[in-house]
């Protein structure tokens, strides 16, 4: 029984060995192929790990540059470094530039260019939306002063709303657009619910309980209420006053 248990065995090995001869006479060379193409691919995308990572350093770099040059007064040059950054291939590193860019433009004047840079970073897919809504919120702020309150809404469109981090930016803008148009009861419906949030920041709240007084609010209980310690509820029985 040995015996014919050690022969079944060797001619079962040697039909295995048979088989995988000719499955690779038949697909050894497709085999090969694939490998080859697996190790390539693994090696193209670790290729293209690396020069993104690249990528990414030299934006960092070229844009705290730029902003090294505007501290130091050189105005010119750091919009030219702007310029560079911005027309370059790195999506973060180009709206940032575009970003602070617009900032420069919009305090020398020059509104449309900085409007146009404002809107092409929000329209940009590709960057994250936090920065878009940024340049929405900078664009508005930029045109606070001119534009319609209703083309600035549309600007805002869904930044005004309770939980969006914009928000408290959003109402101001939107105040003082109410403001200049003579709608005062819109102004102090907006300037209620920045003083009523408990999560407007402590600028933006001072802000608006000044306004709100020069609009004809009482905000005496709206500002003790939101003060450490204060309560919505509170704040709201003020802001009926």
């Amino acid at each position: 029984m040995a015996e014919e248990d050690a022969l079944l065995r060797e001619v079962d090995e040697e039909l295995r060995r048979e088989r995988l001869e000719k499955l690779w006479k038949r697909y050894g060379n497709l085999f090969m192929a694939l490998s080859f193409g697996i190790v390539a691919a693994v090696g193209a995308y670790k290729g293209w790990q690396y020069y993104q990572r690249k990528q990414a350093e030299a934006a960092g770099e070229a844009y705290v540059g730029a902003l090294d040059l505007a501290t130091a007064g050189k105005e010119e040059a750091a919009i030219a470094a702007l310029e560079k950054l911005a027309a370059s291939s790195h999506p973060g590193g180009a709206a940032l530039a575009r970003m602070r860019l617009a900032d420069m433009l919009g305090r020398k004047g020059e509104t449309d260019k900085a409007v146009a840079l404002y809107r092409r970073v929000a329209g940009d897919t590709s960057v994250e939306l936090p920065l878009r809504n940024a340049a929405r919120v900078r664009h508005a702020w930029l045109v606070t002063d001119t534009l319609p309150r209703a083309e600035l809404a549309k600007i805002l469109g869904g930044l005004d709303v309770a939980g969006n981090p914009w928000r408290a930016a959003a109402r101001e803008i939107l105040a003082l657009a109410a403001l200049r148009e003579g709608d005062r009861q819109a102004a102090l419906s907006y300037l209620k619910q920045l003083l009523n949030d408990p999560e407007t920041p402590v600028e933006a709240r001072a802000r608006a309980s000044t306004i709100y007084r020069v609009a004809g609010g009482k905000v005496s209980a709206l500002s003790a209420a939101n003060a450490p310690g204060g309560t919505t509820d509170e704040a709201a029985a003020g802001a009926g006053k």
